[in-house]
């Protein structure tokens, strides 16, 4: 089986525009929610989100902007920043090794602020005026279109869209693509951007959101007084790359990506099965993929989203695959901090999770003061660790019932 290793990192989050300032500050545990302020949330009962500090203009030209949804927006900066990190000029690349290249991105919801825009137009301009880039703009793949554009990449190239387990779901394809020869290379990850009214109020009508009104406060995964999760913006991409067409170039390698799971509840279009078997049997299958026995991993970068019933669940679940060894886990959520990305969740998380393992240091999950009894692990509360890491796994839970657990690990050599 070839083997495939992280080369290349790049990320847009609440926490700041690259990897570079928001890593410190999750070990840190500093706090990337703010209040609502970009439109009229009045008559809402959710006052706050984890907005992206981002000016498109620093990045694109006025044209660009006109055609890019905020989600590819993202996703196209932090796969140029992936890109660099990693040492490729993937355009430059002749024909015959792009064609070895690959692009998967996921996102679970796309396009929706382009389609509230547009749909203002319509409503108040008539037809003849909606843009004749909505279309491309708004579709889910335009993400991965996109950067296939923007880095000339010829291989495999589509988007993945399963809920908040979307980029869980393109890291596993990615893996899958280059195990079996079908590429060599695969700019993966996930991008989001649903802090939008219409988003918002959906999920403010589904009582899914926090009503915390202190955005320093609001996302408690695992304690107590958690009431729900905050929203948030952003984007992950990682470089995936054959293991022996890394070494040749000398490329510095973040880990090794062992083992891809992914299961359904077959429960509930949002709610998860209250047992764990669902993410319990993803664990299972990332583990048995990966090749190593539970015993050998060190840290779980949870789903922690800061809701009641999920964030008991993954616990129930990590239980069952651990056991005993459950207790000597160190576990913590970056969601704590940047809040929920939805699609592009996965793929931030293990950019984290990524660096974890390369400078042995795990985040702290943040606002975790009174733990729930039913929530009786190791969750890193409040200060991160040094924590050397031989094997860990970045679980996600979607709507639809979806599970993905990805196992990365230190490489050796």
């Amino acid at each position: 089986m070839r083997r495939v290793v992280i080369t290349g990192l790049g990320t847009v989050n609440a926490l700041g525009p690259n990897v570079a300032t928001s890593w410190p500050r999750m070990l840190a545990g500093e706090n990337g929610i703010g209040p609502l302020t970009f439109f009229d949330a009045s008559q809402l009962p959710v006052k706050i989100c984890a907005h992206v500090d981002f000016d498109p203009a620093a990045h694109f030209d006025v044209m660009d902007m006109r055609k890019l949804d905020p989600f590819t927006q993202y996703a196209l900066v932090a796969a140029d920043e992936a890109a660099r990190d990693a040492g490729l000029d993937l355009l430059g690349l002749p024909e015959e090794e792009r064609e070895r290249v690959g692009c998967i991105i996921g996102t679970g919801i796309g396009g929706i602020t382009g389609i509230e825009e547009q749909h203002l137009v319509l409503i108040e301009r008539g037809p003849r005026r909606v843009s004749p880039h909505f279309i491309p703009k708004i579709m889910a793949n335009a993400v991965s279109g996109q950067v296939a554009i923007r880095h000339g990449i010829l291989g495999t190239t589509f988007t993945t869209s399963s809920a908040c387990a979307s980029s869980g779901h393109a890291i596993g394809m990615a893996l899958m693509a280059i195990r079996s020869g079908e590429v060599d290379v695969v700019v993966t990850g996930g991008a989001e951007s649903a802090t939008t009214p219409l988003s918002i109020s959906g999920f403010a009508s589904a009582k899914a959101l926090s009503t915390n009104e202190d955005p320093a406060a609001a996302s408690r995964p695992f304690d107590a007084q958690r009431d729900g999760f905050v929203i948030g913006d952003g984007a992950g991409v990682l470089i995936f790359e054959e293991l022996e067409r890394a070494k040749a170039r000398g490329a510095r390698i973040y880990a090794e990506v062992k083992g891809y799971g992914s299961t359904d509840d077959a429960f509930h279009i949002t709610a998860p099965k209250e047992d764990g078997s669902g993410p319990a049997r993803a664990l299972r299958i990332a583990l048995r993929q990966a090749g190593v026995s539970p015993e050998s991993v060190d840290y779980i970068n949870a789903h922690g989203t800061s809701t009641k019933y999920n964030d008991a669940i993954e616990t129930r679940a990590i239980k069952r695959v651990f056991g005993d060894h459950a207790r000597r886990l160190a576990v913590s959520s970056t969601k704590s901090m940047i809040g929920h990305l939805l699609g592009a969740s996965s793929a931030v998380e293990l950019v984290a999770t990524s660096l974890s393992v390369h400078q042995s240091a795990v985040h702290p999950t943040r606002n975790l003061e009174n733990p729930d009894p039913d929530c009786d692990l190791d969750y890193v509360p409040k200060e991160g660790r040094e924590l050397k890491i031989r094997n860990a796994l970045s679980n996600s839970l979607g709507f639809g019932g979806h599970n993905v657990s990805i196992c990365i690990g230190r490489y050796e050599g």
